[in-house]
């Protein structure tokens, strides 16, 4: 996958927007997140190494109290996007450039388990984290977040035609929404794979070809990734507003109405953009302890506290997510302009990969060519 998903890069782009700066993160490098005095690695380390993808966040109050309970500090080794930083760690197994990888979600799960690339560990807390994100019995990976992705849709738009918004997966091939939906490529975007994935769980193998022939005959339109779909294309965000966007749908995140509130000056009433919740696929994000680790003890200290109530209910303001742990609370910013997905459509991981390959194939022919 070439995008990343939504996390940092919402709060980035919605930023972006508004002060006229690039949305994108560049890919590789790395970024030092850290609290307390640093260490060098080895035996003994007092640093323990996070290798994640671009949009991981946390406030520094939150890393500075890890250090204080444990005594490790937290550097973070940005990779680019969720598949690229997957794949380096792929091609360094058993001599990882970190300790911990954060950023696999369910969508590429089957990818990093097959590899053999984390060494199992069940994290303390982990009886307290909601059942049904836990996907691997050896736990060589650790839930850490969840979050939707959904069609949102421009709520000015609709109320100005008076024209109700699409509830769910049917309404988007009806006349009504014609040239109205704007999605990512599912070939090189998390959110544009999570889409399609949600067509195959609500349409079956059998049927989410046909599904995709009325999308494509009623207008849809693909582009490369996330940032340009939502922030140039859609124009319910602040960012296609400036564009003079022409899209009022756009496959996103359910969390992506609160950004739009958080970044917004002055902060409006009500979010400008609504989620439909009827198109929606479930994301779920997990760390693992790499393989080879040079700090295997941090490693295990940094799974624990991932699943803390301290840093879970840290983690919605600045990744954008949802927590796993069953303890933890969210912000009223979630609950007061974000949207409930109480039936997000689901593909199990071992049914993922052995069609996923396939499903983008087909999708791409049917579809891009």
């Amino acid at each position: 996958m070439s995008t990343t998903r939504r996390t940092g890069r919402l709060a980035v782009s919605a930023l972006a927007a508004a002060v006229g700066v690039t949305a994108l993160a560049g890919c590789g490098g790395s970024d030092d997140t850290a609290a307390g005095s640093g260490g060098t690695k080895g035996s003994g380390s007092k640093t323990v190494t996070l290798v994640s993808h671009d949009s991981f966040n946390a406030s520094k109050e939150v890393l500075a109290e890890f250090t204080k309970e444990t005594g490790y500090t937290v550097k973070v080794l940005k990779s680019g996007d969720a598949g690229v930083a997957l794949n380096q760690e792929i091609l360094t197994k058993g001599s990882p450039r970190g300790d911990v990888f954060f950023g696999v979600d369910n969508t590429l799960l089957s990818r990093a388990l097959d590899s053999g690339l984390f060494t199992p560990y069940e994290a303390k807390g982990l009886d307290r984290v909601a059942k049904d994100t836990v996907l691997d019995a050896e736990h060589r990976v650790t839930p850490v977040d969840t979050g939707d992705i959904c069609v949102n849709y421009d709520k000015k738009y609709f109320a100005d035609r008076k024209l109700a918004p699409p509830a769910g997966f049917d309404d988007l091939a009806k006349p009504a929404y014609k040239n109205l939906l704007v999605t990512e490529n599912a070939a090189t975007s998390s959110p544009g794979l999570g889409f399609l994935l949600g067509t195959v769980a609500a349409y079956g193998e059998d049927g989410y070809q046909d599904y995709w022939k009325k999308l494509k005959a009623n207008g849809v339109k693909v582009v490369d990734g996330w940032e340009q779909a939502y922030n140039e294309e859609f124009s319910g965000s602040a960012g296609g507003k400036k564009a003079k966007a022409d899209r009022p749908l756009v496959v996103s995140y359910a969390s992506s109405p609160p950004v739009e509130v958080l970044y917004a000056k002055p902060q409006p009433a009500q979010a400008p953009t609504g989620v439909v919740t009827g198109a929606c696929f479930r994301q779920i994000e997990f760390a693992g302890l790499l393989d080879g680790a040079s700090n295997e003890k941090g490693g295990k200290a940094l799974l624990d506290f991932l699943i803390s109530k301290k840093f879970q209910e840290d983690m919605p303001l600045n990744m954008f997510v949802n927590p796993v742990s069953e303890e933890a609370k969210l912000p009223e910013l979630f609950t007061k302009f974000g949207a409930t997905v109480d039936r997000p459509k689901t593909v199990a991981p071992e049914l993922i990969a052995k069609n996923r390959e396939q499903w983008v194939q087909s999708w791409s022919s049917l579809v891009v060519k």
